[in-house]
């Protein structure tokens, strides 16, 4: 289904030949990792442990740079939801809100009221966010990115912060309002997975796997993860 839907889709997002060594390292996270994306299309990202799905998340977001290969994006995407480097430690909540509304355009009153009301940290926006727990961090990182809007959401394990009130509130808003965005999600929830992904990348010792069968992809990880 996915494949046919890619091919009358002209891809919004370009992956050639990507690759990264660490400095130091005796090997590579990964190598010639190659996809497209359209943009409403929906990429899991699979790997146990270790195998480079973070990174490979910060290298789309542009948070780490390729050794080798080229992202091209021709639409716009989110920093990566999870990552806490997104933030100015320094600053309150409140002051990187009116920073990032600054950077993308849009209208402070705006789009503090939309955090504010999604992510629910009330007064703790008047805290620096070097307070704040992993958990406050993530739920102002996805308030922010579903706030100003973007094409392309990138996840790294987020639906997994809060009580499952607010995990069912951050997958109402992502997967069911945002429903014709595309999005890539890293994560080890293959029920989630399964559920809103049509298409997966498998990371394993360095290497690389398309599927476009999202079932088959959760049925060779489940078995990676078991082994």
């Amino acid at each position: 289904m996915s494949a046919a839907h890619d091919i009358v889709e002209a891809p919004a997002l370009r992956v050639v030949h990507l690759g990264k060594t660490f400095h130091g390292a005796g090997r590579p996270v990964f190598q010639d990792i190659d996809f497209s994306l359209g943009r409403s299309g929906r990429l899991a990202i699979l790997g146990r442990n270790g195998q480079g799905k973070s990174t490979l998340i910060k290298i789309l977001g542009g948070i780490l740079p390729p050794t080798e290969g080229e992202v091209i994006w021709n639409m716009t995407s989110s920093w990566p939801i999870g990552f806490g480097g997104a933030f100015q430690g320094s600053l309150s909540g409140l002051d990187n809100i009116r920073f990032l509304a600054r950077l993308y355009n849009r209208d402070y009153a705006q789009t503090l009221a939309r955090v504010d009301d999604f992510a629910e940290l009330g007064r703790s926006l008047r805290l620096p966010v070097k307070h704040y727990s992993s958990g406050m961090r993530a739920r102002l990182a996805f308030g922010l990115s579903l706030a100003i809007e973007f094409d392309c959401y990138l996840i790294d394990e987020l639906v997994a912060v809060g009580d499952a009130r607010f995990q069912q509130k951050c997958q109402e808003e992502l997967f069911q309002h945002r429903k014709d965005r595309a999005f890539m999600m890293a994560s080890h929830d293959t029920h989630l997975v399964a559920r809103y992904c049509d298409r997966a990348i498998i990371i394993e010792s360095g290497k690389c796997k398309i599927f476009d069968d999202i079932e088959e992809a959760v049925e060779i990880y489940s078995w990676l993860r078991a082994a």
